[in-house]
């Protein structure tokens, strides 16, 4: 199989997401092994699948006139904003990576506010799907970059910065969710349909939230009095609607498997499962050591190994997948070679 033969999708970045914030859950429980391997294997992806949708030139099939694509597109500026929090004590990095992840971010806002404006309501909701909430993900994701560019340099606006993204990140979760809601809500008579709603991806929808809270404790920690209580109350309720989120997700997931078992097999959609697992480590944890809650210490470890599992699991089978696609490429290659 070819490079050229690749065809990257526009969510690719998901599997640098998730490994990046793994690492940074690695390393706030001194798994230092783990930590800097995942950050290695990040780092590495970034660069490689950057290289390959410009070596193929995939970008250019790309339908950037449709919100289902440049919604997805958010993983790039996610992955960008992971990679800056794992490396915070690099401020260098860090101010590379949130502006790369800052300057996507602004291309990608404009064209979505286009192509939502340009679309009805129910075209919207009939689309809408968990990986809609990566717009909100890497708003979230810019904002915990601000609070690390202000709390290693004397720049007083990042705070400002940080609040203002956080509040925006709030509101489009809200404006995605309700759509992914109704959706659900017109579709419930319609098992087949139904069930798309609660693919893999669903899981976004806790991630979403879980990303609100990392970002709502670093904004805490560095917010005056008169704001810090606010933020924390509405910190506090992320976390809270996070969890929330986690039972139902568990019991519709498991019904979509059941409907559907060839969805076990590997897809891109299934870092979209490990993500939110390793962002709920890396949130609990922040939120107790913002507040002192050390009882979420060990809800943050028990979600930590969660998320290694899955992440050994969903890339064990992306190795494998390819490994195949490779041995079936070789094979017809060989196949052609033979009837010559």
């Amino acid at each position: 199989m070819r490079i050229v033969e690749v065809e990257p999708q526009p969510d690719v970045f998901a599997a640098v997401m998730a490994t990046g914030i793994l690492s940074v859950a690695a390393a706030n429980h001194h798994y230092l092994q783990i930590s800097v391997a995942m950050a290695v294997l990040a780092s590495l992806g970034l660069v490689v699948l950057v290289t390959l949708v410009i070596v193929t030139r995939r970008f250019a099939h790309w339908d950037l006139n449709d919100p289902d694509v440049t919604l997805r597109l958010f993983t790039f500026v996610v992955a960008c904003t992971v990679l800056g929090v794992r490396l915070e004590s690099q401020p260098v990095l860090v101010c590379a990576l949130g502006a790369v992840a800052l300057a996507s971010w602004l291309v990608l806002i404009v064209l979505n506010a286009r192509n939502m404006l340009a679309s009805r309501w129910p075209e919207l909701r009939d689309g809408a799907h968990g990986a809609w909430e990566l717009a909100s993900v890497g708003t979230c994701g810019l904002a915990i970059v601000a609070t690390s560019v202000g709390r290693n340099t004397p720049a007083r606006w990042c705070l400002a910065a940080a609040v203002s993204l956080w509040v925006a990140a709030l509101c489009i979760y809200g404006l995605m969710t309700w759509l992914i809601l109704w959706r659900a809500v017109a579709q419930r008579h319609n098992p087949v349909q139904e069930r798309e709603v609660f693919a893999p991806d669903a899981w976004i929808l806790m991630g979403g939230l879980v990303i609100a809270t990392l970002a709502g404790a670093k904004i805490h920690s560095l917010a005056p009095a008169w704001l810090g209580g606010p933020v924390l109350v509405v910190t506090v309720a992320t976390g809270v609607a996070a969890t929330l989120w986690i039972p139902p997700l568990i019991y519709f997931c498991l019904q979509h498997i059941a409907a559907r078992p060839g969805i076990l097999r590997f897809a891109g959609a299934w870092w979209a499962f490990v993500f939110p697992l390793a962002m709920y480590s890396a949130a609990s944890y922040a939120l107790a050591t913002e507040i002192g809650w050390q009882s979420l210490i060990t809800v943050s470890l028990v979600f930590f190994w969660d998320a290694l599992v899955a992440w050994l699991i969903v890339a064990g089978a992306g190795l494998l997948r390819v490994t195949r696609r490779r041995g079936a490429s070789l094979s017809s290659v060989r196949t052609k070679s033979d009837a010559g």
